[in-house]
């Protein structure tokens, strides 16, 4: 081969391997200057906002393609309201570039609905899924699955664990709206057959079972189901447990949930309890105020005790009783106390304790703040509580003052809140109270009707303001709609049953006279009148009038202690009958009392103490009474018999008692004693002021009990019991005694309707 002609291949080598170079390598994106972003196929979705999510802006250099675009792409999809998303190029001039985002929106939710779900079950179902589908939303994949999800945890804490949910759609009634369907298969409930425990050697299987909420079909009337959340919340009960009792290390060890072949739930748990503990020395440190021997009597746990870390938390912290060492200290002052027990040594089977106190300063109460009052004015609260601007503060001050606030009636007991606002560096302690007030505190009554030509207008009309202002009559700022925010009480009350009874009646009460001392005065008035409801022209027409006024003074007293109330009150009262001979008025010897004017002048002493922490639906407390009412001994001054003169003492004893057994569940114990005395046997027992024990008290309005103590005893009418009879006529006796024991549970504690169910045990005897 020639020499030109070997170049001439050279040469065309090179040329093809130059031509094959740029189709091996990846083209470069052009780069462009946005010069507008046009949105298209958004109905209900805004243009600026969907533009600021993709953060393609007017001016930006974006390469295409590039990852601007793919990021735009990303966010728009991420919110969850389109279909689909696509950016495409509109035009573009010189390097200047005009884009279009184009959007497919989802369907919106325009309603749901269930199938094979009864109606009562719907309902509590709307409920389960009321913040998870919202009309007018889009209809989203995350929404669908949270609301099966929803229905599906509905049913299994139901016990209905093979339930099957299938999410459907159909047409909306809007345009681009879908209406979502469930269909449920609830299946067969699902209960727990059998509970084995294995390892529990120090514990009883029967007492552990108790423990767990789990619970097995032993009875028709106990729900039965599993939840694994109650099944591990059993097991760290049942830790807690086996801790109370000293045995520090149990654990468990596995457990195990299956379906036997009936379908059934089957659980098996295993413990490892591990050896018992007991204290040992318990030492104190950090404390001056009180000494180790005062600590340690109060503490009440002594060296050779099972270890219960419970137990010593509450002595420590807080008991309900109020007598452990934190409210020792914080009772004197110290807001600021800290204190931390500490295992220091364990010897085999023994644990030594040290406690660590670290007092810190007296605090001092600073400001006293009240919020919520938007009726009562602050000074009705403020006169309540016992936490006072440069007053050393003190945790049971707090509480008595929680009390006492709720006492009053005004506001919810329920939403009482407390906040202290502490100040370490000047060593003080706001108190800020909120209230929530309640519809309470004005009652009006009333009703009307037409009894027919014999009887006549019937009705009630009523008026009871539990927090009224007498000064705020002439402040209209006070009318809210009346008169109101002072704590005072006034009550007019107007009752007819046509000619044969009418009522009136009128008190009114000043809480804290003067202002300075809770000191209440009383005033009281009535007239009550019944007839036998023949025409009064008629022979065997009876009249029975009752008319009185009291006037009581109350105080409370600072010895033995601040919950003890003294109430002295004069009482005037007259009795006029005419022919009136269904009334329970007979004397010892049986002799009925029809016709005459009797006066009743008598003084009443009480004294009571009253510490129940709400009035309407009371969970601790007490409230105790004695009251003795004393008429003149008109017989003995003259030394002669005057029927028109009633004379007597009189003796009530009343006390109810709560105890919390659970968190809701309250205990009411209760008893009444009755006793009225003569100063002359010869004359024996007045024929007024007696005992009536049986019935309900709902025929108080009937002028045959009016003078007359009732004592309801429940299940027991007044002619079920044969002391209530002589010679035959139905009679009220001078002495009686009632027994009550209740179990209660709440249903509702809205104050304006407070509703509870209770279980009772009555006895009685007169």
């Amino acid at each position: 081969m020639s020499k030109k002609h070997l170049l001439w291949l050279v040469g065309q080598l090179l040329c093809l391997c130059l031509a094959a170079q740029p189709a091996d390598q990846p083209v470069d994106p052009e780069t462009y200057e946005i010069g507008g972003v046009r949105i298209s196929g958004n109905e209900n979705s805004e243009p600026a906002m969907l533009l600021t999510v993709a953060g393609l802006r007017v001016g930006d250099r974006i390469r295409l393609p590039g990852p601007e675009t793919t990021k735009a792409l990303k966010n728009l999809l991420k919110l969850g309201l389109f279909s689909d998303v696509q950016i495409l190029r509109e035009k573009s001039v010189g390097d200047i570039v005009f884009l279009e985002i184009a959007v497919q929106e989802q369907d919106r939710l325009s309603g749901h609905g269930f199938r094979g779900v009864p109606k009562s079950r719907q309902d509590d179902l709307n409920e389960k899924l009321a913040g998870i589908l919202l009309e007018g939303r889009i209809l989203s994949e995350k929404m669908q699955t949270d609301a099966i999800t929803a229905i599906q945890d509905f049913y299994t804490e139901k016990g209905f664990a093979n339930v099957s949910v299938t999410a459907l759609k159909e047409p909306g009634r809007l345009e681009k709206s879908q209406r979502i369907v469930f269909d449920i298969e609830e299946g067969k409930k699902v209960p727990v057959q059998d509970i084995v425990i294995h390892g529990n050697n120090q514990v009883s299987t029967r007492k552990l079972l108790k423990i767990i909420p789990v619970k097995t079909k032993r009875k028709f009337w106990k729900a039965s189901r599993f939840l694994p959340e109650a099944w591990a919340e059993g097991q760290n009960l049942l830790l807690q447990y086996y801790r109370s009792l000293g045995f520090l290390d149990a654990k468990i060890e596995g457990d195990s949930v299956f379906r036997n072949q009936q379908g059934r739930w089957e659980l098996q748990l295993r413990i490892a309890e591990g050896r018992r503990y007991f204290f040992g020395d318990i030492a104190w440190s950090g404390n001056s105020k009180y000494d180790d021997q005062s600590l340690g009597k109060l503490l009440g746990i002594k060296s050779g005790e099972v270890y219960n870390a419970e137990k010593l938390e509450q002595r420590l912290r807080f008991s309900e009783s109020g007598d452990d060492i934190t409210s020792l200290y914080m009772d004197d002052g110290h807001l600021f106390f800290q204190i931390y027990p500490e295992i220091t040594d364990i010897r085999g089977d023994t644990v030594d304790v040290e406690i660590l106190l670290s007092e810190g300063p007296v605090a001092i109460v600073d400001k006293v703040i009240i919020k919520g009052n938007d009726r009562t004015k602050e000074h009705v609260i403020r006169r309540e509580l016992y936490t006072e601007p440069g007053k050393q503060f003190s945790r049971s001050d707090i509480i008595r003052s929680q009390r006492q606030i709720a006492s009053l009636g005004y506001f919810n007991p329920e939403t009482i809140g407390i906040k202290p606002i502490v100040n370490p560096e000047r060593g003080t302690v706001d108190v800020e109270y909120t209230v929530e007030e309640s519809n309470t505190g004005q009652q009006f009554e009333l009703s009307a009707g037409w009894g027919g030509s014999g009887i006549g207008i019937t009705g009630t009309m009523g008026v009871t303001l539990n927090n009224f202002s007498l000064k705020g009559l002439f402040d209209r700022s006070s009318w809210n709609p009346l008169p109101s925010g002072d704590g005072q009480s006034l009550s007019f009350r107007v009752q007819s049953n046509g000619s044969a009874y009418q009522s009136y009646n009128v008190s009114f009460t000043e809480p804290w006279l003067g202002g300075k001392r809770p000191n209440s005065l009383s005033f009281a008035s009535f007239y009550n009148r019944y007839t036998n409801g023949l025409a009064s022209s008629s022979e065997g027409f009876g009249l029975f009038s009752l008319m009185g006024s009291t006037v009581s003074f109350a105080s409370r007293l600072r010895f033995p202690d601040d919950n003890f109330v003294s109430s002295t009150a004069l009482n005037f009262q007259r009795y006029g009958l005419e022919n009136w001979t269904t009334g329970l008025f007979q004397t010892d010897a049986g002799v009925k009392v029809t016709d005459g004017n009797f006066y009743n002048i008598n003084f009443r002493q009480t004294l009571a103490r009253n510490t129940i922490n709400q009035p309407i639906f009371p969970t601790h407390g007490s409230k105790v009474s004695l009251s003795v009412a004393l008429t003149p001994p008109w017989s003995l001054f003259s030394g002669k018999e005057n029927p028109q003169l009633i004379e007597y003492h009189k003796w009530r004893f009343d006390a109810e008692f709560y105890t919390p057994i659970t968190k809701k569940m309250v205990l009411k114990a209760s008893a009444k004693l009755g006793y009225l005395g003569t100063y002359n046997r010869d004359l024996g027992a007045s024929p007024f002021e007696r005992f009536q024990l049986g019935g309900d008290a709902m025929s108080n309005s009937n002028g045959g009990y009016t003078g007359t103590d009732l004592i309801t005893l429940r299940g027991y009418d007044v002619g079920d019991l044969e002391n209530n009879f002589l010679n035959g006529n139905l009679v009220a006796t001078p002495i009686f005694n009632k027994f009550t024991v209740e179990l209660r549970y709440p249903l509702s504690l809205n104050p304006s309707a407070t509703i509870y169910a209770l279980m009772f045990a009555e006895a009685g005897n007169s």
